[in-house]
């Protein structure tokens, strides 16, 4: 009964969960039934965003150290990643939409603030420049930002493939973005090391852009569900 029931469940939300995401792609804050609804699908995110979870931590510790805001952009990105833990958690443990949004809602201003200050920071540094320092350091942060999103990404491509989920498969293929944003801390760090300081508030300027992108993206996700 419960399989013809989850059957039933996804042959009449499976067209609208295929619009939404083909739609938006990836939503900070909100969870897709078709991952509430599978103990598989609720593992791959829960360990993906724990890799993404310690990739962001070890780029606090070397951002502190380098005084990058490129890196502060990225961070601030892969911890947004790591917040959709917080409805995930709510939406599984309490079976509660309501709850779930509003939890979405919140998620949702804390990166907008986030990334105000982010953006608040670029623009600063473009008019005050700070040198940026351990410029291997920071290298090495754009790589851990990478691998991050890839292993994450691997993660939930894995999962939707086998759970034929579109949600987690989105999830993957922005995890998979995601890490290619991240090499342009790289990209920062080698301009800044060939003698481009302003290279880092640029390219933190655009990072910011891109997670405003983003933050309304997943807005509009909840606002219409």
């Amino acid at each position: 009964m419960q399989d013809d029931h989850e059957h039933d469940h996804d042959h009449n939300h499976g067209h609208h969960d295929h619009d939404t995401h083909s739609e938006h792609g990836h939503s900070h804050g909100l969870v897709d039934e078709s991952i509430i609804r599978s103990k598989e699908g609720v593992k791959a995110v829960s360990i993906s965003l724990a890799v993404l979870l310690a990739a962001s931590l070890i780029q606090v510790g070397i951002f502190s150290i380098t005084n990058s805001v490129s890196l502060l952009a990225d961070v601030i990105h892969n911890f947004g990643d790591a917040l959709t833990a917080v409805p995930l958690a709510i939406a599984f443990l309490l079976r509660n939409k309501v709850a779930e949004k509003y939890s979405g809602y919140f998620v949702v201003g804390a990166i907008f603030i986030s990334a105000c200050v982010a953006g608040y920071t670029a623009f600063d540094r473009l008019i005050h420049p700070h040198m940026v320092s351990h410029l291997y350091a920071l290298i090495a942060a754009g790589i851990i930002g990478f691998l991050g999103n890839e292993i994450a990404a691997v993660i939930r491509l894995r999962a939707g493939k086998h759970l034929n989920s579109p949600a987690l498969i989105a999830d993957g293929d922005h995890a998979r973005v995601d890490g290619l944003v991240s090499l342009s801390v790289v990209a920062s760090g080698i301009l800044v090391a060939l003698g481009s300081q302003i290279a880092d508030p640029v390219i933190g300027l655009l990072m910011t852009a891109l997670i405003l992108r983003i933050t309304w993206q997943s807005y509009e996700t909840i606002r219409n569900v």
